[in-house]
């Protein structure tokens, strides 16, 4: 039975007022944890694609510093043999243009790893909110079963710390 079948179950069968006021926390609790769950996953899936990117950024990079080395070790055997100072001059030029990109495609790689960073901060903070939401709808169960308020503040305050955490993620 999915927790919205079981959430239906509990709300359509609750007659006394306990039950109907745990009830009704259970579906509002439900609701914040779909919103909670879901912007976690976004969030995650933001992480993992920023690091694929800062991945891919710097294997670029580590290809601009192979060829800035490939022209700098040309231009300086170009030197050594007394070579055509034109063909020396292209060899200065593209390891000036390669270290250029190097520096271009470093500041993009840390970026992306900076964004996948604060993704994942964030990623966690729903995550731990989600938690503490599901947590909540145990005890509201538990509450309803029981007709034990005490379990009932306990799912109220488990749900109040989810949806605090899950705030906390926009802050990040």
């Amino acid at each position: 039975m999915s927790a919205d079948e079981e959430l239906q179950e509990h709300v359509h069968e609750a007659k006394e007022p306990f039950d109907k006021r745990v009830a009704a926390t259970m579906a509002i609790i439900a609701a914040t944890l779909a919103v909670v769950s879901v912007s976690g996953h976004i969030l995650t899936t933001d992480e993992l694609l920023s690091e694929g990117k800062a991945a891919d950024r710097w294997a670029q990079y580590q290809a601009k510093s192979i060829r800035r080395f490939s022209a700098e070790a040309t231009k300086d055997v170009l030197s050594a043999t007394k070579s055509d100072q034109a063909l020396v001059a292209k060899y200065v030029k593209a390891e000036e243009h390669y270290k250029k990109d190097e520096e271009e495609v470093k500041r993009a790689a840390e970026e992306f790893e900076k964004e996948s960073d604060t993704a994942g901060k964030k990623a966690l903070r729903l995550h731990f909110g989600e938690v503490f939401l599901e947590i909540a709808i145990v005890f509201s169960s538990l509450a309803i079963l029981t007709k034990r308020s005490l379990l009932y503040w306990v799912a109220v305050i488990s749900g109040a710390t989810g949806v605090v955490l899950g705030c906390m993620a926009l802050l990040v």
